[in-house]
């Protein structure tokens, strides 16, 4: 298992008051009702539309890339919905750290958790895919409530902000694995465990293969689901995820296992990774994380940037 980081009494230094500061507002505004965080949330995503200037043009510019058809209105009109999620993800990482298990449970509509269960039957772990939504903080805590789960994340220079995503991650689920511990992550499939997997990022040239996600023909993909799924014993699961409306919640819905999966074909199989991912954002494409630049890396290292000013 991984070593969890620890308490350090120098995080009581005043280099990190600031940060303690933060978290001590977000955990009095935690006991505040679903409804009135989602109200706090959209206005500070409204707040950030107007602030974050360049990421709202990469945003645009994805959703333009994506949805070439779509008039130039709507596409501004769902950055601006994309922004108001952005504000409430803020408030989901509030919920998946701070809330008590009783709140979660009555905002976490689960579904298909059989999938999971005939998996563990044949004493396979689960390599559970999961897109980059935006209220993932809040979703993967209600998961461990039915199933703690493992996560990949990327650890925090700051030592007090990586203590605190950590251990605010772990709540109710087992442990973190940083993503670069690939043998980490293989290890907990073989023993059978549920590790949450995020393929949808662009990671570069290394272990990728180009293939079309939405309009753009040459995405670069990883075909890291391929390597886990090659040497782990485990069955590939997706999950979708999203927020439902009003004040109802996250409902989470696991799909039966991909199959079959890998089939040796790395340019199809990393293709279908993608085409589900696109089944999901479709779902509800303002909750999806549009302010990555998802197309940065393109085949012809010397092609110019598809984010060109922004």
């Amino acid at each position: 298992m991984v070593q969890a980081p620890r308490f350090n009494w120098r995080f009581l230094l005043p280099q990190y008051w600031l940060i303690w500061f933060g978290a001590a507002l977000l955990w009095l505004l935690s006991w505040l009702p679903y409804r009135v965080l989602m109200i706090l949330g959209s206005g500070l995503g409204s707040l950030l539309y107007k602030v974050l200037k360049s990421r709202r043009k990469v945003a645009l510019r994805n959703i333009e890339l994506c949805f070439p058809q779509m008039p130039a209105d709507e596409q501004v009109a769902l950055v601006k919905r994309n922004f108001a999620e952005t504000g409430r993800a803020l408030f989901d990482t509030v919920i998946g750290w701070w809330w008590p298990q009783w709140r979660i449970r009555r905002i976490a509509l689960f579904k298909g958790y059989e999938h999971i269960a005939a998996a563990r039957a044949e004493g396979k772990g689960v390599l559970l895919l999961a897109p980059h939504v935006l209220h993932l903080e809040g979703v993967c805590r209600a998961f461990g409530l039915t199933h703690p789960s493992i996560g990949f994340y990327r650890p925090h220079n700051n030592p007090l902000l990586d203590y605190l995503t950590y251990h605010g991650r772990s709540k109710s689920n087992k442990y973190m694995i940083g993503k670069r511990d690939v043998k980490g992550l293989i290890r907990a499939l073989n023993q059978g465990e549920v590790c949450f997997y995020l393929p949808d990022q662009d990671y570069g040239r290394t272990k990728a293969e180009f293939v079309p996600f939405f309009a753009v023909k040459d995405t670069a993909s990883t075909t890291g689901t391929l390597l886990f799924a090659n040497v782990a014993n485990c069955a590939v699961i997706p999950v979708i995820t999203r927020r439902l409306p009003g004040s109802q919640g996250y409902e989470i819905e696991v799909q039966p296992a991909l199959e079959p999966f890998p089939t040796g074909d790395d340019k199809a199989d990393v293709t279908r990774v993608n085409q589900w991912v696109e089944q999901v954002v479709l779902r509800a494409p303002e909750q999806y994380m549009w302010l990555h630049r998802r197309f940065k890396t393109r085949p012809d290292p010397d092609a110019p940037s598809l984010y060109k000013g922004s």
